[in-house]
């Protein structure tokens, strides 16, 4: 699949999923090198860099990768050469603000609220309403917001030139700019509350700003909640409406995903459970939809781009626990993946019933 000038080899998105393994400032450490390096020689067609903050205050954890700085950038070259140079996958980061879901510990150390003493900061969010569990956010002034925007937009401009063939701009799972779309977190009485149109203003505002930095001839995605799956929450006509302006605004993509709004969600988990969710969205726009949600087995993931329901399919969990994933969905369907030359050997095609043929020290 072609996107823009960005020829994909296959319509297998790796998500961007969060390692919270960065050092205290956002820069990406040695296990970047590890885990992404996995995934370079991985078969994908897009891998995505997990979610990135754009400014300090937009981290979930201290160790959450970041690219405010130069800094930050310097880090996240390093490791992007190296995956360039060992695998056939494009790449793309997904810039995000964690708004008032920050400030915890990562998730393996149980999420505890981090106090300032102990390196954590005042959350932000549209209204001071809390995430159960944690500090009520700060309300955003204007100034804020402008001032986030602007960071969105700067963080772009770093992820261009470092050579990243797409941006995801993180608009789902109640973070920051999620919480100004849903009405269970946005009680604002200003231009940007109350009517969809007052809501959908400030992550609008992002996408184009982030538009207007973001080279044409390279990828401009988004992911977005179908649904908070929770009373008088965000809804999948108000997702399938705000996708439709965002195409207006020139993303190239939207990805659709659920829920992260409230703690009282009532979500049905089951296989392919979300892909509704980008089918009505897909029906809805005109660029291609990315569907994710417990998507595990390569005849399911075939299925659900056939069938029509979403033009790509994003795999999380699934490729951390089997990063050859695609190798394997490859040899079942009978299709064409990248292997790196130190990996051939290890192809069951290139396998022989009789041992004594095999050269080992070919």
């Amino acid at each position: 699949m072609t996107i823009n000038d960005v020829a994909l080899l296959n319509r297998i998105v790796v998500s961007p999923m969060g390692q919270q393994s960065a050092d205290n400032a956002g820069n990406a450490t040695d296990w970047y090198l590890m885990h992404l390096g996995n995934l370079a020689v991985s078969g994908a067609g897009l891998v995505i860099v997990e979610a990135t903050a754009v400014e300090p205050r937009g981290r979930v954890s201290t160790t959450c990768l970041g690219l405010w700085s130069d800094q930050n950038a310097t880090a996240l070259e390093r490791v992007l050469r190296f995956y360039r140079a060992n695998g056939d996958s494009k790449w793309g980061i997904q810039l995000a603000h964690a708004g008032r879901k920050g400030s915890v510990n990562p998730a393996w150390k149980g999420r505890d609220v981090m106090r300032e003493e102990d390196g954590g900061w005042r959350v932000v969010g549209p209204s001071p309403i809390a995430y159960p569990g944690r500090d009520t956010p700060e309300a955003l002034e204007a100034h804020d917001i402008a001032y986030i925007i602007k960071s969105f937009a700067d963080a772009a401009t770093s992820a261009r030139d470092l050579g990243f063939d797409a941006v995801e701009i993180h608009a789902a799972h109640g973070y920051l700019l999620h919480s100004f779309l849903s009405p269970l977190t946005n009680r604002r009485t200003d231009a940007h509350g109350g009517s969809l149109e007052n809501r959908m203003r400030f992550p609008l505002e992002v996408v184009r700003a982030v538009r207007a930095v973001w080279p044409k001839d390279r990828i401009l995605g988004i992911r977005v909640n179908g649904t908070d799956w929770a009373q008088g929450g965000w809804t999948i006509e108000e997702a399938v409406d705000f996708a439709k302006e965002t195409e207006k605004a020139g993303v190239d993509y939207i990805t659709a995903s659920s829920g992260g709004t409230v703690a009282d969600q009532t979500i049905l988990v089951g296989p392919s459970y979300q892909i509704p969710l980008a089918a009505a969205i897909k029906e809805a726009v005109d660029v291609p939809v990315i569907g994710v949600g417990l998507i595990t087995e390569p005849a399911q993931a075939e299925d659900i781009v056939s069938t029509g329901r979403a033009d790509l399919v994003a795999l999380g969990r699934a490729m951390l626990y089997n990063p050859r994933w695609v190798w394997h969905a490859s040899f079942e369907l009978n299709g064409k993946v990248g292997f790196p030359g130190q990996y051939e050997r290890c192809h069951p095609k290139m396998r022989t019933r009789d041992p004594l043929s095999i050269n080992v020290n070919a």
